[in-house]
């Protein structure tokens, strides 16, 4: 089992990986943060809207699932939300460099450590 810390610091080890965040997703609160490109309390805030919007339009679509990530893809960035699954009301946050990262490797790091991560 990983601590915050750790499982941020193991994100950041990926190629293009620039910042990450474990968000408390109740206040948009940062529970860690680590990396630098992005305004994390920001960008941690404004995510935290992002996965309420997402699971109230589940909701009101009568659909039964959980969101395993959510993918926001810019011009320079990736950016990967994944809820945990482990802690309700937490979700990992990482932003990619476009040009320097393999997408599908990152969603899969982001699950792994996901599973292993301790509160």
């Amino acid at each position: 089992m990983a601590n915050i810390k750790q499982t941020l610091d193991e994100l950041l080890e990926l190629d293009g990986a620039l910042c990450g965040a474990v968000v408390d997703s109740t206040s948009g609160m940062m529970l860690g943060s680590a990396g630098s490109g992005v305004d994390l309390e920001v960008a941690a805030a404004g995510n935290t809207e992002v996965v309420r919007a997402k699971i109230k339009t589940m909701k009101a679509l009568g659909l039964n699932d959980v969101i395993e990530d959510i993918l926001i893809t810019l011009g320079k960035h990736y950016h990967i939300i994944r809820p945990s699954a482990r802690k309700e009301g937490t979700f990992i946050y990482l932003v990619l460099d476009k040009a320097r990262s393999n997408l599908a490797m990152a969603r899969r790091k982001v699950q792994d450590v996901e599973k292993e991560l301790n509160f």
